[in-house]
Formats: C-alpha cells, structure tokens, sequence
C-alpha cells in the first residue's frame, strides 16, 4: 500500500505499447494540464511538495514514473530507453488525457527529457521548467566520448556506457546504502575520489552533509528501486549517443517560454549559452544542492508558481 504524508495512489496507465504508473492531483482542473518528470535515480515522489501546491493552483498535475521506474513498464532491450521512447511516453499521456499540449517539468533526466519534448514534440509542448539540467548543445562529437574526453574513463556517465552491468550489480547489492549515501543535502564541497562516483557511493559505509528525506520518505524510493533494481534507469544514460544521433537534423532551438532553475551548490554545471539555444529562456538560482525541489520546497515551488502566473499572463491566459 502506498502512503507517504497523503501522496496519491497510482494508476496503470497503457500508453506508447507500455504501461506507466502515473499519480495524479486536481482532475478537476481537467484542461490546465501540467506533467511533472523525475531524474535519476529518482521516483514520481520527488515531486510530493510541488503536486499539492500546483493542484490547489489550478492545475491537472499529472506525475508519471517514466519507463524503467517504480511499476511501471521495464524492457529489457537498451535502445527501448532513448529519447525516441522516452517522449513517445509523455506524448501518449497526453494522448490519453486528450490533451493537445501541456507545461512539462523536468529535473535531472526529467529535464533532459523535457528538453527532448521540445526539440521532438514541439507542438505538444506550451512552456517548460527544468531543473539542475540546462538545455544540452549537440555539438559535433557524440556525447559519451565528449564526456571521456573531458573528464576520463572513470566519469559515472562514462563508465555505465563502457562497462555494461557492472555498476547496475553493484548499486543492486548495495541499494540502501547507495542511495542513503547519495539523497544527502548541506553536504561540503570536497575533491572527486578517485575511481568511479555512483561506485564509491555504493560502497561508501560513511555518509556525508545530512539526509534528504526522513525514514518515512526515504522507504518510498528504497521499496522502488527494491522492486525495480537499477538497470533500466542507467539504460537511460546508455542512449546518450543513440540521442545524439537522433538528433542530428531537429532544429536545436528551443523557442518555448521557459524557466531553468539551478542548484548554486549542485555539481552540474550552468549553461555559458543557454540564451543562445533557449532565446525565451528565464533563469533563477537557489541556495541548493543537486535535489532541489527536495532541498527548498517551498522556495522551488513559488518559483515555479509565480513564473507559470507571469508566463501565462503574458500568453494571455489567466491561472488562478
């Protein structure tokens, strides 16, 4: 039974030959849709401080676990998780709801998802938020070896790529531990380890800053990731060059009205040219880390509330 400070029960939903498990709040808003995207490695609840507040704003909150996560739908072929797929969900949603378009919300690979909606689905998209992950420049080298090129062989990104299996075993056999020791906050900037990051968390018996979540909330995504295990969420991180492929003749401009929240004490970095790809682009930091509708709910969430009122008023289009 799912229970977690009054977070909603979840429906099967069968969209794009899948079935997701999708949360849901305000469907008497039905018409003012809003569809809420999880990171890595994360869970629809990591939206529990924003659902409630968007849903008594005026909004249809509709909060999947993307492919891969919780219930819902986990293949086992990798290409089955490439952006292709992961927007073919969210579009099928909407399809589902009958809705035409919807504001997205993404953090993490939410956002890069989100992103992808855009550059993919651009007509099913009114206006989109991200959160930690700034809009990714193509560029002419695919991204994994642009990332081995910059920063080795050992980055985590790198390292699920070139060592298939290795790292889903081992958070497997580790998950308490690795995710306690990763869903920290306050914790102090120290120097990279050596070895492989996600790994280290892993194995790492000592945490460091303070926990995310209390016991009560931190047993949601232990029970998750308990059914689920890992390996279809980090296939998400195997489709990084299939993506950029993918995208090789979609028009790189991201023309939607657009906020991009960023964490001031997350380790990703801020976009030097968001503008250039995102001309409609507002951006806002907060005191945060990487969690950061988690870290500041309440500073995140009037963010996001007073951006979508302005937004909305300059599209001519009123929200309460």
């Amino acid at each position: 039974m799912f229970d977690a400070n009054g977070f909603p029960h979840p429906t099967l939903i069968s969209a794009n030959s899948v079935e997701l498990e999708v949360f849901e709040a305000g469907k008497e808003s039905a018409g003012n849709p809003i569809v809420l995207c999880h990171g890595w490695p994360a869970h629809a609840f990591c939206w529990r401080y924003q659902l409630p507040a968007l849903a008594a704003a005026g909004y249809h909150v509709i909060v999947p676990n993307q492919r891969g996560y919780g219930n819902s739908a986990r293949p086992t072929d990798v290409a089955a998780y490439d952006l292709t797929h992961l927007t073919g969900d969210l579009v099928a949603l909407l399809d589902h709801f009958g809705y035409d378009d919807a504001v997205f919300i993404g953090h993490d690979w939410g956002a890069n998802v989100v992103w992808g909606m855009a550059l993919l689905h651009p007509n099913r998209v009114s206006k989109l938020i991200a959160l930690a992950l700034p809009y990714q420049e193509r560029g002419d080298t695919p991204w994994v070896e642009l990332i081995e090129g910059f920063v080795g062989p050992d980055n985590y990104i790198v390292h699920f790529n070139r060592h298939p299996g290795v790292a889903d075993a081992i958070l497997d056999q580790n998950r308490q531990q690795f995710l306690r020791n990763l869903y920290r906050k306050n914790e102090q900037p120290q120097a990279p380890a050596p070895g492989m990051v996600m790994i280290n968390l892993a194995e790492a018996e000592a945490a460091t800053g303070q926990p995310l979540m209390t016991d009560a909330e931190f047993s949601v995504i232990d029970a998750a990731f308990e059914a689920s295990g890992f390996a279809g969420s980090i296939n998400w991180y195997r489709n990084l060059d299939r993506n950029w492929h993918l995208l090789a003749d979609v028009d790189p401009i991201v023309p939607h009205p657009a906020l991009m929240i960023y964490g001031d004490r997350d380790t990703i970095p801020k976009s030097p040219n968001l503008s250039a790809f995102v001309p409609n682009v507002e951006v806002v930091s907060l005191d945060t880390g990487h969690w950061i509708q988690e870290e500041k709910p309440e500073e995140t969430t009037k963010t996001i509330l007073d951006w979508l009122k302005q937004a909305s008023k300059i599209n001519g289009v009123g929200v309460s």
